[in-house]
């Protein structure tokens, strides 16, 4: 399975897309209040097959306007909100049995700026070279088809993100295989650092361009002219837009150096491990440094790299000794503090910088993935 990725072009018709996506809006208002209303009647929650046999009743008597929608994207809407009551009921057997601490809550009313795709599976639309036909709508799409695709589509989404642009995402089966990279025989351990973005274990220093830093200024000019404009009135969208749009802008060019850097990591080597680390407490603690670093982002782009081209990725436990344990003898220093960046073993005489150290103790912890 592969998934690609295809913008559509700004065009005139574009708008009823957006209105198609308000209307499966509605149907999620109203399914999530129906689940609701059975619950408080039945002390329990409708199954998926009962929430579709209602949803063709409900197209015979009191929504018959929803005859004139796909059934596929009907039956998708449904199909989420199981998924999240299945997702909720799952997490609260995994707290009793202390698998997890982590709370899910069941699935709430969505606001209708964050409902924003709908799905097609089977049927319900055409793709002719660089255009997609959706049959309800009678009208054809112009997308900027930048690569071909391969295998046979399973189903298609159509995103809308908060600037208002729109994305074809075609999911496809029996795609023909990446070409892999040819083997180096080389393998390095990746540490997380603060002041410096990744650590390897050969000695080589990454540093974050800090994408978010950098736009700080044009988001402040943005959010005082959001600021200024009456609420909900044309100015006042305009400049919301405008404020999206720089945000988009940032996530882009961090998005695109993080596929840059990756590549060329599984080009160099042919494993490499990471840390597992728990960014929500970080978060807390530095705050928006760690959410414009996105190392977590950037771990799953590396683990989709290494997947693509053959290469082997791997990662070390959360409570691995890593920072504080000699990469040569295995002892622990258990006084070294934040502070001490360079350290002598006291047991075997071994001097260390504190990252390339804690970068080695991770290849040799890592555990494929």
């Amino acid at each position: 399975m592969k998934t690609e990725k295809y913008e559509l072009y700004h065009q005139s018709n574009i708008i009823q897309i957006g209105n198609l996506i308000d209307d499966l809006h509605r149907v999620h208002v109203h399914l999530i209040l129906l689940q609701r209303r059975y619950y408080r009647i039945y002390r329990k929650y409708a199954p998926l097959s009962r929430i579709l046999k209602h949803i063709t009743k409900l197209k015979r008597t009191s929504k018959p306007h929803w005859n004139q929608l796909p059934s596929q994207m009907i039956q998708d809407v449904a199909i989420r909100i199981d998924l999240g009551y299945q997702a909720f009921f799952d997490n609260i057997e995994d707290r009793k049995l202390g698998k997890t601490k982590r709370k899910v809550g069941k699935p709430k009313i969505k606001p209708n700026h964050k409902y924003k795709s709908i799905t097609l599976t089977q049927a319900g639309y055409k793709i002719a070279g660089n255009r997609l036909t959706i049959n309800c709508l009678k009208k054809s799409f112009t997308l900027w088809k930048h690569r071909q695709w391969t295998g046979r589509i399973k189903k298609i989404t159509i995103k809308r993100d908060t600037v208002g642009d729109y994305y074809l995402y075609l999911v496809c089966e029996d795609c023909k295989p990446s070409k892999k990279l040819p083997l180096t025989g080389n393998e390095a351990g990746v540490d997380f650092g603060m002041k410096t973005f990744l650590i390897l274990s050969d000695g080589i220093k990454i540093a974050s361009p800090e994408f978010y830093k950098q736009s700080l200024n044009a988001i402040r000019s943005a959010n005082k002219a959001l600021s200024r404009k009456q609420y909900l009135s044309r100015g006042w969208f305009r400049a919301k837009r405008h404020l999206a749009r720089v945000h988009k802008d940032i996530a882009n060019r961090r998005r695109d150096w993080f596929f840059k850097l990756a590549l060329r990591l599984v080009r160099r080597y042919d494993r490499i491990a990471i840390e597992t680390l728990n960014l929500e407490g970080m978060k807390k603690l530095w705050g928006r440094k760690v959410s414009d670093i996105a190392f977590g982002e950037f771990s799953l782009i590396l683990q989709w790299t290494c997947a693509k081209y053959g290469k082997v990725f791997a990662k070390a436990g959360r409570w691995q000794p890593t920072t504080k344990a000699c990469h040569a003898c295995k002892y622990k220093s258990e006084t070294l503090t934040l502070s001490d960046r360079y350290w002598t073993c006291s047991k075997c005489s071994t001097s260390h910088d504190r990252d390339i150290n804690a970068a080695i103790n991770i290849l040799q912890a890592g555990v494929a993935v």
